[in-house]
């Protein structure tokens, strides 16, 4: 019986040394650790220990015999007589403590008997063959006991990196083993599945809010019980599990939450991309616990793709490893690339995965569980994306958001697309307003040349500039999206992210102004609600000093009716220097009877260039020039008399005209005298007229000789003639067409006339509206006349606001038309 044991002891020794140069070791290593670890579990400890196996059984559960202990680079590698002799002691010890393990040591020593005779001889034989060859120019080794051994292919790796192999006989081994597990991290630190961080494992990062967390509740997909199903089965059989989806379907954040959920415990290992994978078997076996490989984008992890064709990679037999170990692989891929790789060799190992596909569009019924979860997280993201996420899904407007934003914002330096930028921008901020709808690209781009914080805009052309903040970013999401026509709206992930990003300035009275002035005219908005939205943001900035802030609060307030309030802030801005804001007061207080109070407010307007400021203000002027004039009158100046004369004839009063001038002639003031003829010109004392312009030409005055040019010459005896008429169309006189269809009107032309009057209005002159307004009345057609005359008011047209019962009429009543 002894000899039996120690003739098994020695036959199971040898042949497990001649199985470490094989690409069974591994296999083998497994058999013979069970037989190690059912004799440690049934000895105590302290007998398991003696032997160098079971030291390493006892040392950690699970752990294969280590006979010949791998000798550390300073240490001389042990002889295979030495490792030979410590496995037969080994495994005499072995079947002494448990005899029933002789009958499996048997058949494993017949089993590896048959592949050293067939696999490990052929391979050897072949390869010395061709060493003799190579290496017959530099002399071959010699001798009966020299045979030259090629590099061993290594189970564990996948490649000949492993043992190399100096040996006498095949009997004879000396090992010197490198390690490739030994760049592997220590499973023992691996995060476990419900502690990773999902956006260091490859999840994308949503916008950040300050006390939520870095990424919104998980919304449960429509394939998570499939792929729950899956990872469960890995979970008790390993294997490779894999998501599969277009970019930004969630595939990531997918995969780890059915990670979480159903790999709980499990401790995770996440290689970088193109990580050597090949000592993965080898660290794990015999440690106890499970694990999981998880590869994000698993294209970077197949086989020689990984490694740059130096192998390394997921590959079917090193999945076939792991699996045997019981680690689970969780991966996922995106379609173009599992297309890609699907039938290329490094790509078999697609071949044994359980897929899980997951859509990029969410279903009704996922986003109905996302209007649920929106619900009840309240976190702004959910909301965002359940209400402005489109066939683009929810995962892919989450990630892309952060994403976008940045290539936005970045555009802005003149050497990228600050056109573009600013254009966006213009849309960006009027919605920022409250106008949310598209709007005029018209519009956007006079907004857009006011961003002074903005250069190199002249670098860019509009068309490229608009061709970029038009185009799909990623195929999925624009900047600006179309309207009808050629509107657009700027993209709602901007419009939401503006809301949480500081480094956006504030929308400034510019843009205001045109927000409210597109809110006034378009009944799609509410401009009150709008007016006061303006009015908060321009308090804001009046409060830090901003004067032009001051000017904006009191339009807002006069174009809500608030005359009181928006007098305040205009005498507040003009007394900070704004002439916009003393133009605006100066009439507000010109308009109530404070002519002199208005009067400085005016002139500072007018000395600015305000045209309409210095026109009142001339106005105001007159009338205190009328008042004291008429004081200088009737203290009997003859001046004073012919002035006053002359601003009550330009008013229309000709009777206290010539009442101011037979006052001056009564003194002899001569001065008078074209004056006094221009009134008898007009009464149609021609005779009386001549005679004054006369003695006025006489003195130099040049107005008087041109009159008499002019109204006295021989060519004023001709009649007029429609030629005069189109000489004036000719010159481009816009006031000319008007009057050609009211000539041709007057000779009951009026058919004729409508052209011409159609021809004034769309050139700017009411006139042309409001008669054709009149032609329409008179044709009983009361629907055309108020249109025509809604026109002709809108120019300022006083005849056509009476006839609208917007102005007085003659008699003091309003004249209106029917409608």
């Amino acid at each position: 019986m002894e000899a039996e044991l120690a003739a098994l002891a020695g036959a199971g020794a040898s042949a497990v040394v001649q199985a470490m140069a094989t690409d069974t070791w591994a296999d083998v290593r497994l058999r013979v650790s069970e037989l190690f670890r059912r004799a440690a579990a049934d000895a105590p400890a302290e007998a398991a220990a003696e032997t160098p196996a079971g030291a390493a059984a006892a040392e950690e559960t699970a752990a294969p015999p280590r006979p010949a202990e791998e000798p550390s680079p300073a240490a001389p590698p042990e002889s295979s007589d030495e490792v030979t002799a410590r496995w037969q002691a080994s495994l005499r010890s072995l079947l002494e403590q448990r005899p029933e393990a002789a009958a499996e040591l048997r058949a494993l020593c017949d089993e590896l008997a048959q592949e050293a005779a067939g696999e490990a001889a052929g391979e050897v034989a072949g390869e010395v063959a061709d060493r003799l060859s190579d290496d017959s120019a530099d002399g071959p080794a010699t001798g009966p006991d020299s045979h030259p051994v090629p590099p061993v292919h290594n189970s564990i790796t996948g490649g000949s990196q492993g043992h190399v192999i100096q040996a006498a006989s095949i009997n004879s081994l000396t090992f010197q083993a490198s390690s490739p597990q030994s760049a592997l991290p220590d499973p023992d630190g691996w995060p476990r599945a419900e502690d990773v961080d999902p956006v260091a494992l490859g999840v994308r990062p949503t916008h950040r809010i300050p006390g939520l967390p870095a990424l919104p509740p998980y919304v449960l997909r429509d394939r998570d019980d499939a792929l729950i199903a899956a990872v469960t089965r890995a979970r008790e059989a390993g294997g490779l599990v894999l998501v599969l989806g277009e970019p930004f379907a969630g595939k990531s954040r997918t995969a780890l939450e059915a990670m979480a959920q159903g790999l709980a415990g499990f401790r995770v290992f996440a290689p970088a991309r193109g990580a050597d994978l090949r000592g993965l078997p080898a660290l794990l076996q015999g440690r106890p616990g499970r694990y999981v490989l998880w590869l994000d984008d698993l294209d970077g992890h197949l086989g020689d793709a990984a490694g740059g064709g130096g192998g390394g990679g997921l590959e079917p037999r090193l999945l076939s490893q792991l699996t045997a170990l019981g680690v689970t692989v969780l991966a996922t891929m995106r379609e173009d690339a599992y297309d890609e790789h699907r039938h290329a060799p490094h790509g078999r190992v697609l071949d044994l995965a359980t897929v899980v596909e997951l859509a990029r569009e969410w279903s009704p019924a996922e986003r109905a569980r996302l209007a649920h979860r929106a619900g009840r997280a309240g976190d702004p993201r959910l909301v965002d994306a359940l209400c402005s996420s489109g066939p683009e899904g929810a995962a892919a407007y989450l990630t892309l958001g952060p994403l976008l934003w940045d290539e936005w914002w970045r555009a802005r330096r003149a050497d990228r697309h600050p056109r573009g930028h600013a254009l966006v921008r213009a849309a960006l901020d009027l919605a920022r307003c409250g106008l949310h709808g598209p709007l005029p690209m018209d519009l956007l781009t006079k907004v857009h040349e006011g961003y002074a914080d903005v250069t190199g805009m002249d670098r860019e052309p509009p068309a490229d500039a608009r061709e970029w903040a038009t185009e799909r970013r990623h195929g999925l999401l624009r900047f600006l999206v179309r309207g009808t026509g050629d509107t657009w709206r700027v993209a709602p992930f901007l419009l939401e992210a503006a809301e949480r990003h500081e480094t956006l300035p504030p929308v400034d009275g510019r843009i205001w102004r045109y927000a409210l002035a597109v809110a006034r005219t378009d009944d799609t908005y509410d401009y009150p609600a709008l007016a006061a939205t303006a009015r908060e943001a321009f308090r804001r900035a009046a409060e830090a000093g901003d004067s032009a802030a001051l000017h904006h609060l009191g339009l807002v307030a006069e174009s809500l009716g608030e005359g009181p309030e928006a007098e305040e802030w205009f005498r507040r801005a003009a007394d900070a220097g704004r002439p916009e804001s003393a133009g605006r007061l100066g009439r507000m207080l010109a308009d109530r009877g404070e002519g002199k109070a208005a009067e400085p407010y005016l002139e500072l307007a007018a000395e600015s260039g305000d045209a309409e400021a210095a026109t009142l203000l001339g106005k105001l002027l007159r009338e205190r020039a009328e008042r004291w004039l008429r004081a200088g009158w009737k203290g009997g100046n003859p001046e004073a008399a012919h002035l006053l004369g002359d601003l009550l004839l330009g008013a229309g009063d000709e009777d206290g005209a010539v009442s101011c001038y037979l006052d001056a002639i009564k003194t002899g003031y001569a001065q008078v005298a074209a004056s006094y003829a221009t009134v008898n010109y007009l009464w149609d004392s021609r005779e009386v007229a001549r005679v004054w312009y006369l003695r006025a030409a006489d003195a130099g005055d040049k107005r008087a000789a041109e009159a008499l040019l002019h109204s006295f010459g021989e060519e004023q005896s001709a009649a007029v003639t429609d030629e005069d008429f189109w000489d004036h169309v000719r010159e481009g006189n816009p006031l000319a067409a008007a009057n050609m269809g009211a000539l041709l009107e007057l000779r009951g032309q009026a058919e004729d006339a409508r052209g011409w009057y159609e021809k004034a209005y769309e050139s700017g002159d009411p006139y042309g509206a409001f008669r054709l307004a009149e032609l329409h009345k008179k044709a009983d057609e009361p629907a055309e006349a108020r249109a025509w005359y809604r026109k002709a008011a809108a120019l300022g047209h006083p005849g056509a606001k009476r006839a609208l019962g917007e102005g007085p009429g003659e008699d003091g009543s309003g004249d209106t038309v029917s409608a």
